[in-house]
């Protein structure tokens, strides 16, 4: 298991999002296969000291429906990250740059987030 850490300091959101999704998925390596998850661990440290566009933290909305009339909610980026803190940021911008099917329920439990 190869262990591959990036410094979050100062780094904008997407870029540091990006390069964890790319390591994840093995791109960085020359035995690269999309239908094989790579032994990888990605640690992403200071998580908190993230860049953040003062105008992304209005602007972005996540969004999640409870299936009931009327269910449908929406959250700012600003919300969430006083909400669940910026580690949780980041796992979503991840999350949503990985391929959406069974491995990557997989992939994301190779990720660790500290602040």
């Amino acid at each position: 298991m190869r262990l591959y850490t990036i410094n979050a300091q100062g780094r904008s959101l997407g870029r540091v999002a990006s390069e964890a999704a790319r390591v994840l998925r093995g791109k960085d390596t020359p035995l690269y296969r999309r239908d094989r998850i790579p032994e990888v661990m990605v640690r992403i440290e200071n998580a908190g000291k993230l860049r953040i566009d003062p105008r992304k933290l209005r602007g972005k909305t996540y969004s999640r429906y409870s299936g009931y009339p009327g269910g449908l909610r929406f959250e700012t980026l600003e919300s969430l990250q006083s909400r669940r803190g910026a580690p949780e940021v980041l796992r979503r911008a991840v999350f949503g740059m990985l391929p959406k099917n069974n491995s990557r329920a997989k992939l994301m439990k190779q990720l660790t987030i500290t602040l």
